[in-house]
C-alpha cells in the first residue's frame, strides 16, 4: 500500500459512553466468555474472547474507524463480511479489515487515517512448498444449500470438502432468530434459523467422506482447474473434479445524499453485530426496504429493545410476506409504501434522515417530505447472487455447479431443496447411480414461489367455546399450524402448501397452533371469559422482552394490520408447550372487539418533522463508489465526455477499483447510465476481479504468522 498525507487522528466522540452489550435476550442465549484487553488509539478498550474488532469498538460506543485518504470522510461499518473496506483499521501497525480480525490480548488497534504507512521490514518470506488438497467434491459456501448438497454427497461416501469463510457454518441461519416458513417435515418450518442451523451441522458430521474447513476463503481459480483457498495465514490449492458454489448473496445499495455516513450499512451487517455477537449497534434505527429481509431485520431489533422509528418501500406495496409485514405493524411500527429516503444528515456519523412520498414516476412528491432522527439507516432493497467464482471456473473449464442464492434469490426453506437436488445431479455425474425425486422437484418449485394471492380476511365466529382465529391472508408456502393440531382441525384448502389454512373442526386450547406459525397469525379466543362483564379472551403469540407483561397491566389492542382497536387488559402469561422461547399471553378485551383484534402494540408512532424538499435526481456530490470515494458528479461527466465502457471509468476515475471489486457501484452507475438515456448495450459491463477477497502477498509465498505477511 503507498504512502499517502496522512490526517489527524480521528476526533469524532464515541456515539455515548457506556457499554452497548445485549444482556438479555428473548431468544438468544447470553454466554459468559472472557475479556480480553486491548488498546484503540491508544486508550485501553476490552472485548470478548471470539470477537472481531469492530464489533468490540461497537459495543463501547465507537463507530468510526478512520478517514479516506481522498477526501477525509469517515469511515464506518458498511457490509461486516469482509467484502469491502469501509472498516478499515490499524492492528500492531498493519491495515486490517476490523470485521474480520479476531480481537488478541494486548492488541494494539488504531484508527486508519488516509493511507497508512506499512511497518518496515527487510525480512523476506522463506518460500515453501504450496500443499494440494485432492477431492472428488468441493463445496464452497457452508450455509443450507452448500450443506444439504454436502450430506446428499456424504450419504453415497462421495469424497467432498466444505469450506466456509466463518467459523460455524449455516450461513445467514445463524443470524435468524425467527420461526421459518416452508414445509415442517422437508425443511423444518417452525423452527427457528439458529437452530436449523445447529440441526444441518450436526447432519454434516456424521458422514466420514466428507470434509470441512472453517475460517477458509476461497480467493481465486486457475487456468489449471485448480482453486486457491486461505485460511488465516495459510494457502492451499484444492483440487476438485467438480466444484459446488454455494457462496450466498451480497445486499444492493442506494444513492443518496449522505448514504455514505457511518451509521449508513446494510441489514446483514445488522444482523451480524446484533444476532451473532450480541452488541446493539443502535438505539433508534429506520429501515429501506420492505422485502423480507427488511421486514424480518425490524422484527429483529424490537426483540432486543431497540426503537423501530419506521420503515419506507418504494413499491406501493411490500414484497415481503405479508405476515411479517403485519407483525411490524402490530407492534407500532409505521410502514410507509411508495415512500423513499431523499437524504442522511450528521456530523461524522448519521444524526437524521428525510423520506417523501413518490408519484407514479419515482418522482418525490413536494409537500411530503418528513425527517426522523434516527442514529442507524438500514439499507435492504434487494439481494445479489455472488457468483463471481462460478463464472471464473466456468471459463476455465471445471464442472461447476450453483446452489442456494448463488443459482436464485429465494428462501432458506428452497436453499435446502436447491442443495439437495445439486447433491444428487453432482453424483450422478461422478458415476452414481441414483435419481432426483420427482417430489424434490416440485417442492424446490413451491419452496421457490412469490407470495401469491391475499384473500381477505373474514371475522371469525363460531358457535364454540374456544376456537382459533387465522390471519395468514395470503399465499404463501408454509404448514407448521395444519401439522401440528392435533385434531387436524386446521386445514390447508387444496394439495399445496401455498393453500391458505383455515379452521373447520374442533379446538381442545393447546395453543399449538398460535406457539408454531411463523408468522405470528393465529390467536386463540375463548368468546365468553366472562358473560357478565361481556369481555372475552384472546391468547397472542409474544416473543419480546416478558418484562412488561405483568398481570393486570392495560395495553392497546390493534388489529391485524397494526390499526388501534381499543384497551385490552393482561389476565396471564405462560411459555408455549411447543417453543419455550414463545410465550403465550392471554389478554382480556370487549366481546364486541376480539374477532378484530390481533395483538397489541409496544411502540407508539412517530410522525417525523416538516423538512425541506428535495431534489428531482442524486445530486452531483452523492457518493456512488464508497470504496474510491467516486460522485455521481464524476461518473456523470465521464458519460457526458462518451465513455460507454464501465472498464475505462476503472481506469479514470477508478470506480469499482476498492476492495468490493465493484459489486457495490455497479448498479448505480448503471442507473446513472440509464437516467442519462444511454442504452446499456452501448457498452460492456465491467470485468469481475479473479479474486474474491484481497490476500496478503505472503500467503502466497507460505509465510508464517497469522496474518500471511505483506
Amino acid at each position: 500500500m503507498k504512502t499517502g498525507q496522512k490526517r489527524a487522528i480521528a476526533s469524532e466522540p464515541p456515539r455515548a459512553s457506556g457499554d452497548f452489550r445485549v444482556r438479555s435476550h428473548p431468544i438468544l442465549p447470553i454466554r459468559e466468555r472472557r475479556a480480553i484487553s486491548f488498546t484503540w488509539n491508544g486508550a485501553p478498550m476490552k472485548a470478548l474472547e471470539g470477537e472481531v474488532v469492530t464489533t468490540a469498538l461497537f459495543a463501547s460506543g465507537v463507530q468510526v474507524f478512520g478517514h479516506h485518504v481522498r477526501d477525509g470522510s469517515p469511515q464506518g461499518i458498511f457490509c461486516a463480511n469482509g467484502q469491502c473496506s469501509q472498516c478499515m483499521v490499524l492492528v500492531d501497525g498493519v491495515p486490517v479489515k476490523g470485521c474480520m480480525q479476531i480481537v488478541r490480548e494486548g492488541m494494539r488497534v488504531a484508527s486508519c487515517e488516509g493511507s497508512p504507512e506499512l511497518p518496515p521490514s527487510d525480512a523476506l518470506p522463506a518460500f515453501k512448498e504450496i500443499p494440494t488438497v485432492e477431492t472428488d467434491v468441493l463445496v464452497i459456501g457452508g450455509g443450507p444449500a452448500g450443506i444439504n448438497a454436502a450430506v446428499e454427497l456424504g450419504t453415497l461416501g462421495v469424497r467432498t470438502l466444505v469450506v466456509d469463510d466463518k467459523n460455524e457454518f449455516g450461513g445467514k441461519l445463524t443470524l435468524q432468530t425467527h420461526t421459518f416458513f416452508g414445509s415442517r417435515d422437508d425443511c423444518y418450518a417452525g423452527t427457528r434459523g439458529i437452530e436449523i442451523a445447529r440441526i444441518l451441522t450436526r447432519r454434516l458430521e456424521q458422514y466420514p467422506s466428507v470434509s470441512v474447513m472453517l475460517d477458509t476463503t476461497a480467493v481465486g481459480a486457475f487456468y489449471d482447474k485448480q482453486v486457491g483457498l486461505q485460511q488465516g495465514g495459510r494457502y492451499l490449492l484444492a483440487r476438485p473434479r467438480i466444484v459446488l458454489v454455494a457462496c450466498g448473496a451480497r445486499e444492493k445499495s442506494l444513492a443518496f445524499p449522505g448514504c455514505d455516513l457511518p451509521g449508513v450499512y446494510g441489514a446483514g451487517a445488522f444482523q451480524t453485530i446484533l444476532n451473532r455477537d450480541l452488541v446493539l449497534p443502535t438505539k433508534r434505527l429506520f429501515i429501506v426496504g420492505g422485502g423480507n429481509v427488511g421486514l424480518i431485520t425490524g422484527y429483529h431489533a424490537i426483540q432486543a429493545g431497540i426503537a423501530v422509528v419506521g420503515l419506507v418501500e418504494a413499491l406501493p406495496q411490500c414484497g415481503g410476506y405479508k405476515v411479517h409485514l403485519d407483525k411490524l405493524r402490530r407492534l407500532g411500527v409505521p410502514v410507509y409504501t411508495s415512500h423513499t429516503v431523499l437524504r442522511a444528515e450528521g456530523k461524522g456519523a448519521l444524526e437524521r434522515i428525510t423520506i417523501a412520498g413518490l408519484d407514479a414516476s419515482w418522482k418525490p412528491v413536494a409537500g411530503t417530505e418528513r425527517s426522523f432522527d434516527v442514529d442507524t439507516l438500514l439499507i435492504a432493497v434487494g439481494l445479489s447472487p455472488v457468483s463471481e467464482l462460478y463464472e471464473k471456473l466456468v471459463e476455465y473449464g471445471v464442472e461447476c455447479y450453483k446452489a442456494g442464492d448463488a443459482e436464485e434469490i429465494a428462501e432458506a426453506s428452497a436453499a435446502i431443496f436447491s442443495g439437495k437436488i445439486t447433491g444428487r445431479r453432482i453424483a450422478r455425474s461422478l458415476g452414481y447411480d441414483v435419481d432426483v425425486p420427482g417430489e424434490w422437484e416440485s417442492t424446490a418449485r413451491v419452496l421457490r414461489s412469490k407470495p401469491g394471492r391475499t384473500i381477505p380476511a373474514e371475522p371469525a365466529r363460531f358457535e364454540k367455546r374456544i376456537y382459533p382465529v387465522i390471519r395468514c391472508v395470503q399465499e404463501i408456502p408454509c404448514n407448521p399450524c395444519a401439522d401440528s393440531c392435533p385434531r387436524n382441525s386446521i386445514v390447508l384448502g387444496g394439495d399445496s402448501i401455498m393453500n391458505n389454512p383455515a379452521f373447520g373442526g374442533d379446538c381442545i386450547g393447546c395453543a399449538n397452533c398460535v406457539a408454531v406459525c411463523p408468522g405470528l397469525a393465529i390467536s386463540l379466543i375463548v368468546p365468553d371469559y366472562d358473560r357478565e362483564a361481556k369481555t372475552s379472551l384472546l391468547m397472542l403469540p409474544y416473543e419480546l422482552d416478558a418484562a412488561g407483561l405483568a398481570e393486570g397491566n392495560e395495553v392497546r389492542t390493534v388489529d391485524m394490520e397494526g390499526g388501534s382497536i381499543g384497551r385490552g387488559r393482561i389476565v396471564a402469561f405462560r411459555t408455549s408447550n411447543i417453543d419455550e422461547k414463545r410465550k403465550i399471553v392471554s389478554i382480556e378485551v370487549p366481546s364486541g372487539e376480539a374477532s378484530s383484534v390481533a395483538g397489541f402494540a409496544v411502540i407508539e408512532p412517530e410522525s417525523g418533522s416538516e423538512a425541506p424538499a428535495a431534489a428531482g435526481e442524486i445530486p452531483d456530490d452523492t457518493i456512488i463508489c464508497r470504496c474510491e470515494r467516486i460522485t455521481a458528479g464524476e461518473v456523470r461527466r465521464e458519460i457526458r465526455d462518451g465513455v460507454r465502457d464501465m472498464n475505462v471509468l476503472k481506469a479514470t476515475i477508478r470506480t469499482g477499483m476498492g476492495a468490493c471489486g465493484g459489486k457495490t457501484c455497479t448498479e448505480l452507475i448503471l442507473r446513472l447510465y440509464r437516467e442519462a438515456g444511454v442504452p446499456l448495450s452501448e457498452g460492456p459491463l465491467p470485468t469481475n476481479r479473479p479474486f474474491t477477497a484481497e490476500v496478503p502477498l505472503g500467503v502466497f509465498a507460505g509465510a508464517d504468522g497469522k496474518d500471511g505477511g505483506e
